[in-house]
C-alpha cells in the first residue's frame, strides 16, 4: 500500500501516507479495516468518579488548564502547520459568522501532514505532574491509548512512554465479569487489530486528562489504554498513541459528555491542499447559516452485534460536472454504509461506483495528459499539464456534487477528490480509489478539506460548511470574548513555517535543509560553528557528522546560516520515519540554544528527496557492463574460431613425403 492510512472502518481510521494504495493510496494507516476489536469492556465498568474526584492539586493547576465556571464548554484544537494560500471558497471572507459557545471554551494545538504523516495529532497530558503524548485524532476508534513503560513491543515514538508509578492519580480499571481480564485477573484489557496488519493491546486504566494550559475545561478523570504490544504501522509511526473520538463508552468524547463537561458534539476542520492545518472543536456550537447536514444513523447495526462505532451518512448519489452517476442508491449503503472517518487519507468506494467515476471524471478532462503515478507499484490515475496554482484547478477539473438524504448537497472542489503528483509539477491523481475489501464506502480527510464537518451526535446527523480551514482557526484564536467564536473576514492566518512539501512513498530523503537566523554577529559565529553543530545534532537526535553548515552569512546585525542534515553513513538516504521524525523537531522549533548564541528563529526548511528507482534504473548500468562483456567475448570468441578454422584448412603434408615435380617450362627468346 502506499504509505497513507487508509482509516479503513472498524474503529480506528488511522491513516497513512500518501497516494493511495488501490491505486493509489497509502492511506493505509487507518485505513485498514479493522479485522475485529475486542474492548470487552461494558458501560457498566466506567465508574465516573464524583465530581470532588475531578479537582486536581493546585500544583498541578498550573501546568494544566484552570477550572471553567460553566458546566459545558468547547475545547478548540489548531491544526498545524498553516499556510495563507488556501484553496478554500472564500466564503469567510466575504461574510462574518458567528459561533455561538454557551459556556466556556479551550483551546490546544494539533499538529496534522495529511499527505506525509497520514494523520492529525494532538497534544494531551496524562497523570500528576503531567506526562506529555501526541495522539492521532481518529473518529474510527473509540479508545484513546499511550504506550505504557511497561510495554514489552512498543516502537520509539515522539515522547516517553507513560509511567503509571509516576503519577499519583493513576487507578488501574479492575478486573470485573463484564470485561477482559490480564493473566492475573487483577486488571481489564483491551485488543484492537487492524487488517494492514497493525495491532495495539494492553490495559485499561484512569488517571487526569489535560488539553493544554489554554484550556478553560477543568482536567478530567477519564479511562485510557496503556499499551503492553504494538504492531505494524501503530509500532513505527512517530505519534505515540490514538485520540480515540468515535462512538461508545471509552471515547473521550463520551467520557466529557457523561461528566457534563461538553455537549455532545465535536467539529473537525482540515486544511486546503499544501496548507494543512485547521481546527477542532470538543463540544457544541450554533452551525453556520448555509450548512449542509446529513443524516448520521447512530442506531446502525454493527456485523459484530450492537450499534455502529462509526459517524455514518446517507449519501444517496453522486454527480460529476453536475450529471449524475449511473448508479443504485444502495451501492452506497452496502455493509457499513458510507462512513466518514479522520483516520483515512483518501476515500474509498465499491467497484461499481469507483468505475463510473473515474469514467465521468475522465471524459471532463479535455486538455489534460494521462501520466504514470508517482509510485511505480501501484495504477494511480494521474493527470499532467493542470499547472501548479490550486486556485486554478477548477478550470481543469470539473466539481463533484455529494447528494444525501432530502436532497441535500454539497458542493467538492477539485481539491477534494485529487492530490498532487509527488515527481512530476502540475499534476494531480485522484484521491477516491476502489475499495477491494467490501461494499463499504469509506470518506477520509481528503474529502472534507476546507470543509468544517459537525459531527452533532445529540441531533443524529453531521453538518458541511465549506470555508478556508486554516483562517479559520486564525480567526477562532483571535476571538476577544470567551462565549463568542467571530469568524472576522479581516484577519490573516500567520505565515507559514515553510513551503509544503510531500515525501512520497516513492521516494528517497536524501538530505534535510534548514534556514536559522540568529542574533549573534557573524564574525563572532564563525569560530563557534564546531560548538553550534553539535548542539543543534543533540536537538535533533542525530549524530554529529549528519550535520554539515551550507553557507553562513551575514542578516542584519546577526547571522544567517544554513544547514543540511544527511543520512548516517554509510546509508544514501533516510528511512521516511526518521525523517519525518527530524523534519517535526524542525517545524515545532524544538532546537535549544544556550543564551551566548542569542536568539535563533528558523524561517525555512525542505528535504531534498530523490525518487525511488525502477528495477532497471537500479541495475542498468550492471546490466550494460555485463552486455558489453558478453557481445565482447563473443566477438572475441568468434574471431578465435575463425582463425583456428583458417589454420585448419592448410592441408598437412608429412615430412619426407612425396611431392610432385614441377616441369620446368623453357624459356623462348
Amino acid at each position: 500500500m502506499h504509505s497513507q492510512q487508509i482509516g479503513y472502518l472498524p474503529i480506528m481510521s488511522r491513516f497513512v501516507y500518501a497516494p493511495s494504495p488501490f491505486p493509489a493510496s497509502v492511506s493505509a494507516t487507518s485505513g485498514a479495516v479493522i479485522v475485529w476489536i475486542i474492548v470487552l469492556f461494558s458501560c457498566n465498568t466506567l465508574s465516573f468518579a464524583s465530581a470532588s474526584a475531578s479537582v486536581v492539586e493546585p500544583t498541578t493547576v498550573t501546568l494544566l488548564p484552570p477550572h471553567a465556571s460553566g458546566n459545558f464548554g468547547a475545547i478548540f484544537v489548531p491544526l498545524y502547520p498553516y499556510l495563507p494560500n488556501s484553496s478554500g471558497d472564500g466564503a469567510s471572507r466575504r461574510h462574518r459568522r458567528t459561533f455561538d459557545v454557551p459556556y466556556a471554551n479551550a483551546r490546544m494545538d494539533l499538529y496534522d501532514d495529511l499527505l506525509i504523516t497520514g494523520y492529525y495529532s494532538t497534544r494531551l497530558w496524562i497523570g500528576t505532574p503531567p506526562q506529555k503524548f501526541a495522539l492521532i485524532v481518529d473518529t474510527g476508534s473509540s479508545v484513546t491509548y499511550v504506550p505504557c513503560s511497561t510495554c514489552v513491543h512498543c516502537g520509539k515514538h515522539q515522547n516517553p512512554k507513560f509511567d503509571p508509578d509516576s503519577s499519583s492519580t493513576y487507578q488501574p480499571v479492575k478486573c470485573t465479569i463484564d470485561c477482559t481480564c490480564d493473566s492475573s485477573m487483577t486488571q481489564c484489557t483491551y485488543a484492537r487489530e487492524y487488517a494492514e496488519m497493525s495491532s495495539s493491546s494492553g490495559v485499561l486504566g484512569e488517571d487526569i486528562i489535560s488539553f493544554g494550559d489554554q484550556s478553560d475545561i477543568s482536567p478530567q478523570r477519564a479511562t485510557f489504554g496503556c499499551e503492553n504490544s504494538e504492531s505494524g504501522e501503530l509500532y513505527t509511526q512517530r505519534a505515540d498513541g490514538i485520540l480515540g473520538l468515535g462512538r461508545g463508552d471509552l471515547s473521550l468524547v463520551d467520557q466529557l459528555f457523561h461528566r457534563a463537561m461538553i455537549h455532545d458534539s465535536f467539529s473537525l476542520c482540515y486544511g486546503g491542499m499544501d496548507v494543512g492545518g485547521g481546527a477542532m472543536v470538543l463540544g457544541g456550537l450554533i452551525a453556520p447559516s448555509g450548512t449542509v447536514y446529513a443524516y448520521s444513523n447512530p442506531g446502525r447495526r454493527y456485523f459484530r452485534g450492537g450499534n455502529s462505532p462509526y459517524y455514518n451518512v446517507d449519501l444517496k448519489e453522486v454527480l460529476v460536472a453536475g450529471k449524475r452517476l449511473p448508479l443504485d442508491p444502495s451501492v452506497f449503503d452496502g455493509k457499513h454504509g458510507t462512513v466518514l472517518d479522520s483516520g483515512t487519507t483518501y476515500a474509498y468506494i465499491p467497484e461499481a461506483a469507483f468505475l463510473a467515476f473515474k469514467d465521468a471524471i475522465m471524459k471532463e478532462l479535455h486538455s489534460l495528459k494521462q501520466i504514470r503515478g508517482p509510485d511505480p507499484n501501484y495504477k494511480d490515475i494521474c493527470f499532467s499539464g493542470a499547472g501548479s496554482d490550486v486556485s486554478k484547478l477548477p478550470e481543469n477539473f470539473p466539481s463533484v456534487e455529494m447528494v444525501f438524504g432530502k436532497g441535500h448537497k454539497l458542493l467538492l472542489s477539485p481539491e477534494n477528490y485529487l492530490f498532487r503528483h509527488s515527481r512530476v509539477r502540475g499534476a494531480y491523481c485522484l484521491g477516491i480509489f476502489q475499495n477491494p475489501k467490501e461494499p463499504t464506502t469509506i470518506l477520509g480527510g481528503i474529502i472534507v478539506r476546507n470543509i468544517f464537518v459537525m459531527y452533532e451526535r445529540e441531533n443524529h446527523r453531521i453538518g458541511f460548511w465549506k470555508t478556508n480551514c486554516s483562517e479559520l482557526w486564525a480567526r477562532l484564536i483571535a476571538s476577544a470574548t470567551p462565549d463568542k467564536l467571530h469568524l472576522s473576514p479581516d484577519i490573516s492566518p500567520p505565515a507559514p513555517l515553510a513551503p509544503p512539501f510531500h515525501i512520497s512513498p516513492g521516494s528517497k530523503v536524501a538530505s534535510i535543509i534548514f534556514y536559522m537566523s540568529l542574533d549573534i554577529k557573524y564574525p563572532m559565529l564563525e569560530s563557534h560553528i564546531a560548538e553550534l553543530t553539535q548542539l543543534i545534532a543533540t536537538e535533533l537526535h542525530v549524530n554529529s557528522s549528519q550535520v554539515y553548515l551550507s553557507d553562513l552569512t551575514y542578516e542584519g546585525n546577526g547571522s544567517l546560516t544554513i544547514w543540511s542534515i544527511t543520512p548516517l553513513k554509510p546509508a544514501e538516504y533516510m528511512s521516511k520515519a526518521t525523517a519525518s521524525d527530524i523534519i517535526a523537531r524542525i517545524a515545532e522549533d524544538e532546537i535549544h540554544l544556550p543564551k551566548s548564541f542569542g536568539k535563533h528563529r528558523i524561517s525555512n526548511w525542505y528535504i531534498e528527496a530523490v525518487p525511488n528507482r525502477t528495477w532497471w534504473e537500479n541495475y542498468r548500468n550492471v546490466i550494460i557492463i555485463l552486455m558489453v562483456f558478453i557481445i565482447g567475448f563473443l566477438v572475441l570468441t568468434t574471431a578465435w574460431l575463425w582463425r583456428y578454422r583458417q589454420r585448419t584448412n592448410i592441408p598437412y603434408r608429412p615430412v619426407g613425403s612425396a611431392m610432385s615435380q614441377l616441369e620446368l617450362q623453357t624459356v623462348l627468346s
